[in-house]
């Protein structure tokens, strides 16, 4: 199929399709078939400020809804979604690649924020001092920001807007969504089940564009706040112009993340979940683990249960009912591929080696199969850069202090994990370890939607996590009110600083 007879994916403004000024188009693929499904638009600066107009024209009325309708809204919309968790979650297959069931449990953990979302009004409550000052009331209260600007990755083209969307829209702002050019169909479906919740035209936009969308929006004057996630290069773009143009900015980049293994651990646990931390949605996670990093003399076991059980995993199309599923373009594919080779090429260990993988799918998909290297160094890039494919690095080293040290050297610092069944060691871990996220014998620790998600050092640029409290204090700002009502005795002029008496 040539990408002229496929349909043509537009924006969506105003509470309607839009098809914007744009001359420029990009394609969308089947990366299990390698087939051309869809042809997007990607917008233009105009195409952006059409958006941005569009959310602030609608800003005042859903600013000023009472909280009982806002939380009527997102009802709604909870229970829409779980009527229909599994059609989205079939979008998202179809454009990222993730097996179903993996697309399914994405769609599931978005959820969890939707409804941590539907109980805003006790998160907006603000404080009250009666009396604060003689006949002086002092309270606090906050208030939404205005038009927010939401920019997506490609591997989670549901969830991770969702960790945002919920609470901004709950707390009383607008958005303009702007997800990944390569899986833009889940967000245009959210965007049409956002209207038969009963949304408000312009609460909620997409555009679907390229690097020149998203400069518009860093750059937009009616855009308060922007949340994103993606590379750590590109999210340090995304703070530092969003941030210059006077914008609030949380932008999460990449990782590195580590699994510590201790010799007292269990064995075929830590390999269980090496090889669902690491292989699964083809490595293409933030939260995946990449480097397994053996303790003592657990390594040689370790490696020898990992690779039995990454040899028998089944790759191929996502709805075939495969194991694992392929990576999301050619590019990426081909990207992870050089990466094995330079891991050979630098002298660690290949047990197992995905590039001759033979998929269960049709057509010409993007595929590299569960990778295994052994006896990595850090000096290798198979260990410094964040490969985001289905590629595990086993580091040896002698002693849980050179676990900590290893780690905490990193540049990354999203998530980590220790195996052990040592309460002290775990306690211990969690607390020299310098990473924002940490999983004890639990190898992804996305954290619930009532917790903050977010990372420390090249990981997060801004002070601010996603979702639970710190995502509600992101998309509101506060206000306080001092008042006195009107009593004679106060009449006459002083122009002294007031004093609270």
């Amino acid at each position: 199929m040539i990408a002229a007879q496929v349909p043509v994916l537009h924006h969506w403004v105003g509470g309607a399709a839009h098809e914007g000024s744009s001359s420029r188009f990009s394609e969308v693929t089947d990366p299990a078939t390698g087939e051309v499904t869809a042809r997007l638009a990607l917008a233009s600066p105009a195409d952006v400020d059409a958006a941005v107009a569009a959310a602030r024209a609608a800003f005042p009325a859903w600013r000023d809804t009472s909280l009982a309708r806002r939380t009527q809204v997102l009802f709604r919309f909870r229970e829409l979604l779980n009527a229909r968790a599994d059609e989205l979650a079939a979008l998202i297959t179809a454009e990222h690649g993730k097996v179903l069931d993996d697309a399914r449990g994405e769609v599931a953990r978005g959820q969890e924020v939707v409804e941590f979302a539907c109980g805003i009004p006790h998160l907006l409550k603000g404080d009250f001092t009666e009396n604060a000052s003689t006949r002086v009331d002092v309270s606090s209260i906050r208030q939404p920001l205005g038009p927010v600007a939401i920019i997506g990755p490609f591997n989670f083209p549901a969830m991770v807007p969702m960790w945002f969307f919920p609470i901004a829209v709950a707390a009383g702002n607008t958005v303009v969504l702007k997800p990944s050019e390569k899986v833009p169909s889940a967000a245009l479906w959210l965007a049409r089940l956002w209207v038969e919740a009963g949304l408000p035209e312009g609460v909620f936009n997409v555009v679907n564009g390229d690097a020149a969308a998203v400069d518009r929006l860093l750059t937009h004057p009616h855009v308060k706040a922007v949340s994103f996630v993606g590379s750590t290069p590109i999210a340090r773009h995304v703070y530092e112009t969003g941030t210059a143009h006077g914008k609030r900015v949380q932008a999460l980049g990449g990782a590195k993340n580590h699994m510590v293994v201790l010799p007292d651990a269990d064995l075929d646990l830590a390999a269980d979940q090496a090889v669902n931390a690491g292989f699964g949605s083809a490595g293409e996670r933030c939260m995946a683990i990449s480097a397994v990093v053996a303790v003592g003399d657990v390594a040689d076991d370790l490696v020898d249960r990992i690779a039995t059980r990454a040899r028998a995993l089944r790759t191929g199309d996502g709805r075939r009912g495969c194991d694992m599923g392929p990576l999301v373009t050619a590019a990426a594919r081909d990207r992870v591929a050089g990466y094995v080779d330079a891991g050979e090429a630098a002298g660690a260990t290949l047990v197992v080696d995905g590039r001759g993988v033979s998929p269960d799918a049709d057509g010409t998909g993007f595929f590299v199969g569960p990778t295994l290297f052994d006896h990595v160094t850090t000096d290798m890039s198979i260990y410094t850069d964040e490969i985001f494919g289905p590629v595990l690095s086993v580091v040896r080293v002698a002693t849980y202090d050179e676990a900590i040290d290893l780690i905490n050297a990193n540049p990354y610092g999203n998530g980590t994990a220790i195996f052990t069944n040592d309460g002290g060691a775990a306690r211990r871990f969690q607390n020299e370890v310098e990473v924002g996220m940490v999983g004890i014998n639990v190898p992804v620790p996305v954290p619930m939607a009532y917790f903050s998600f977010g990372g420390w050092k090249n990981s997060l640029f801004g002070d601010t996590h996603a979702h639970g409290t710190e995502g509600v204090h992101f998309f509101t700002r506060a206000k306080v009110v001092t008042s006195r009502w009107l009593d004679p005795s106060l009449r006459g002029i002083d122009l002294g600083f007031p004093r609270n008496v």
